[in-house]
């Protein structure tokens, strides 16, 4: 009797185990989401505040990283600079279906359009195509013992994630991308801004 005894006790404590580790990755989750939004809201004024900002200029952008951590929130910085990555599903563009342009949050050049995004289901905005083959530069990445293609802006080189050849046609390429590096601007404001200059 008492062997088998022994043994539901080993087995609950088995179960134990991986409950007690569910409900810490799900309290550090919540807890990560939390922090993670009041940095979001604090990242809109990054425009006003961001002398190199500039959805119009095309000139390079070249500062170091002592001048970019001035001027870019913690969060962005992380990213765009010391080649971080967000976590899968809390990026506020992994799902959005609007249209318009995305733009690096660093310098405001344009990376992406809508309707090159699609669906991957990988957690992190994906896009088939950048906007134009300047806007991005191409790294190799042997980090964390893989091989990958880093995915940098071609005006100030910030990190914005890598490139795949899972993707859908007409490029079969899945650009997967932080969306914490990305600022939208729906197609009615683009064109709003566009008409303007016309004048």
């Amino acid at each position: 009797m008492q062997p088998f005894y022994y043994e539901i006790c080993f087995l609950l404590m088995q179960h134990l185990k991986y409950f007690v580790l569910l409900v810490l990755v799900t309290v550090a989750s919540c807890t990560n989401h939390s922090i993670k939004q009041s940095k979001t809201s604090k990242m809109e004024p990054i425009k006003n505040e961001n002398a190199v900002f500039s959805k119009t200029d095309t000139a390079k952008v070249e500062l170091s990283n002592e001048e970019w951590k001035k001027i870019l929130p913690e969060e962005v910085f992380n990213i765009a600079r010391q080649k971080g990555t967000e976590r899968a599903f809390t990026g506020k563009y992994w799902n959005s279906k609007e249209a318009g342009t995305y733009y690096c949050t660093a310098c405001g050049n344009p990376l992406f359009n809508s309707n090159g995004k699609f669906e991957s289901n990988c957690g992190w905005p994906s896009f088939f195509e950048p906007i134009s083959k300047g806007s991005i530069i191409y790294a190799p990445d042997n980090s964390h013992g893989m091989q990958r293609t880093e995915v940098i802006c071609g005006k100030c080189k910030a990190h914005l994630g890598h490139v795949f050849e899972d993707g859908p046609p007409p490029t079969g390429l899945r650009y997967c991308i932080n969306s914490v590096i990305l600022d939208f601007e729906k197609a009615k404001e683009a064109k709003k801004g566009f008409d303007k200059k016309g004048e």
